[in-house]
């Protein structure tokens, strides 16, 4: 299998010189992704929206690679404060409850804009059809 790049067009992407996705032997290796809504540029201030909005990107991206979020094998979760681990926590376990991904959680000083709040990073494996 050869190496794909995928985008949701973000102007990030460009810019930044990153990949929304890259398909590379079997895995679908998808970049942090935060809770914009690509199609209008606009970020919820509430962070159980912005995890929302992450995964809708994220199950974009995934089936365009052939994958589904239920091919999730890993995922990492990024929030800039303490108390925003519960909200999104309980939208992870309504994607993921009965997937059940390895992952973390991880609370960090910040994330590249101050109204992003949540980043959500996935791989997935691509499986046998």
């Amino acid at each position: 299998m050869s190496r794909r790049l995928i985008s949701t067009g973000s102007p990030f992407e460009t810019a930044f010189g990153y990949s929304r996705a890259v398909i590379d032997g079997g895995f679908v290796f998808v970049s942090g992704t935060t809770g914009y809504d690509y199609a209008t540029m606009t970020m919820p201030d509430d962070p159980a929206d912005q995890a929302r909005n992450i995964f809708a990107t994220l199950k974009t991206v995934l089936a365009e690679a052939g994958a589904s979020l239920a091919d999730v094998v890993r995922a990492q979760y990024f929030v800039t404060d303490r108390a925003y681990c519960a909200p999104v926590l309980s939208v992870c376990g309504d994607v993921f409850g009965v997937i059940r991904p390895a992952a973390g959680i991880y609370i960090v000083a910040g994330l590249l804009k101050p109204e992003m709040k949540v980043e959500i990073e996935v791989t997935a494996k691509l499986r046998d059809t």
